[in-house]
């Protein structure tokens, strides 16, 4: 079989294997001329990586975006003004049945060299700081709502229908009776009292929802409930303060997208912690949309076409 020849467009190159512990990495200057070295993961050992490649007189380095042990590499890669292109796993297979942690980084500087890795999109640190916050914010935004959802089913479970009569249970009103009844205040006529008219269901029936069987298990777990959901409500208000602040720099970004239909700040500052403010790394809205997983690819083979996974060719850093 005859061997392929790629054009050299990389003088110098490191292609990198990056696992949870061991950092393997090849320089190669040359078809023949390399060398692989193996680093431990720990902070000194991937400085003297850095090192090495500045020795070396390394320009590019390639390497696979492996779960989240490739971000502290790329953060302390970052400093030594190299161009760095992480690449997606599934775009760089080496060949069935000869895979070795070295072989995987000889066969990313070769392709390196070659000009043959498209890089992934990897926002800059303003914007990876601000996709965490994002990104946590929403995460614990759920964990408030399914506590508010198990305050829902301990009332059930008692028999108290607050979620039968009021839109929603954690409004001024709910939060009042719920407050009552952590206390030991279960008596009807008590509860009654928070009562208002514009609440749309009529009195009598309002009385019937509160008619319950309220045991001491019912009321401690609604107060270790609350007391979960206060804190987490006094987490979120911190990262959104946080966010506010790392937000400030993007305001003209954030006031424009809130021009398009539907587009509020929360979801403004999610755009741009996602995308980023510099959309030179889209080539069109296309390109975008196949990036957001949005656009379906083609996968098709013997005339049958198969199920295509969203697109991650510049989507390797999106995850949480």
């Amino acid at each position: 079989m005859e061997k392929l020849i790629f054009d050299q467009v990389v003088l110098v190159g490191c292609g990198i294997d990056v696992h949870k512990d061991i950092i393997v990495a090849t320089i190669r200057k040359s078809e023949k001329e390399y060398e692989t070295k193996e680093f431990r993961s720990y902070t000194s050992s991937l400085t003297e990586l850095r090192e090495w490649c500045k020795s070396e007189g390394v320009t590019h380095i390639a390497m696979e975006s492996t779960g989240v042990y490739w971000k502290p590499v790329f953060n302390i890669l970052e400093e030594g003004d190299f161009e760095i292109i992480l690449v997606n796993a599934r775009h760089v297979r080496n060949v069935p049945g000869h895979k070795t942690d070295k072989k995987d980084s000889q066969w990313l500087s070769k392709l390196l060299l070659s000009g043959l890795l498209k890089a992934s999109f990897i926002p800059p640190v303003e914007i990876r700081d601000l996709r965490d916050l994002v990104r946590y914010k929403k995460k614990i935004v759920a964990q408030a709502s399914s506590e508010k959802n198990r305050i829902i089913r301990i009332l059930e479970d008692a028999n108290i229908k607050l979620s039968s009569v009021l839109t929603n249970v954690d409004g001024a009103v709910g939060s009042r009776i719920i407050d009552d009844l952590i206390a030991g205040n279960t008596k009807v006529e008590q509860l009654m009292e928070h009562y208002h008219g514009k609440i749309k269901v009529s009195k009598a029936e309002f009385r019937m929802a509160l008619q319950g069987r309220l045991t001491p298990h019912h009321q401690f777990m609604l107060r270790v409930i609350k007391e979960s959901l206060t804190d987490k409500e006094k987490l979120i208000a911190k990262i959104e303060k946080q966010i506010d602040e790392l937000a400030i720099q993007y305001s003209v970004e954030i006031e424009l997208l809130q021009t398009i239909p539907g587009v509020a700040y929360d979801s403004a500052v999610s755009i741009i912690s996602e995308i980023g403010a510099d959309m030179k790394q889209f080539s069109s809205e296309q390109h975008l949309s196949s990036w957001a997983g949005m656009s379906p690819g083609n996968n098709e083979s013997g005339g049958k076409k198969k199920a295509q996974p969203p697109s991650t060719e510049t989507n390797s850093c999106n995850q949480p």
